[in-house]
């Protein structure tokens, strides 16, 4: 079943317990962010408000209990997209969300996939599917999937990743 608009928002903010996104992908083609992103590589600052809608979700589902996070598998150097993701990030985990890198440039996949989904309370599977620019093509909840993979794959991305706030204090240093 594809999901897109109020539908995904609904099915999304439904999760009981926790929420986990493996993000595979350089970059992310999102119109909405394209004026901040330009105006990020213009200036390298970035200006996000508390009040912006994901970090109030964020906040949100942290204050009901539930556990959201994320593993970002990257090969450093940054691409300019990956530096202005990760400006944003700093917001992300203030609000709440775990945030791990995972950073492969100098050591071999643990044996992850190359593609990016949500997996909502370690049973429901949302497969993002992008086009080679990072423009997103939709989502898909997999239906009669097995999680088992799905699952173990979030263990080794947590085993493998690394607090975003402390790579990033090492990318500064």
């Amino acid at each position: 079943m594809r999901l897109a608009g109020d539908d995904w928002k609904k099915f999304f903010d439904s999760f009981e317990r926790e929420a986990f996104r493996l993000e595979t992908r350089p970059v992310y083609n999102v119109a909405k962010e394209w004026d901040e992103f330009q105006r990020f590589l213009a200036t390298g600052e970035f200006d996000v408000s508390d009040h912006e809608p994901w970090l109030k979700r964020v906040r949100h589902f942290r204050d009901t209990g539930r556990w959201i996070g994320r593993v970002h598998v990257i090969t450093s150097p940054l691409t300019d997209y990956l530096r202005f993701e990760f400006a944003a990030y700093p917001h992300n985990v203030r609000a709440g969300e775990e945030v791990h890198i995972l950073d492969l440039a100098d050591r071999p996949n643990p044996g992850l996939p190359d593609q990016d989904f949500w997996m909502f309370d370690e049973s429901k599977i949302v497969r993002m599917d992008y086009a080679e620019d990072g423009t997103q093509l939709g989502r898909e909840l997999l239906e009669d999937v097995d999680p088992a993979p799905y699952v173990e794959w979030k263990r080794i991305a947590l085993e493998h990743a690394e607090p975003f706030l402390d790579y990033s204090s090492r990318l500064e240093a």
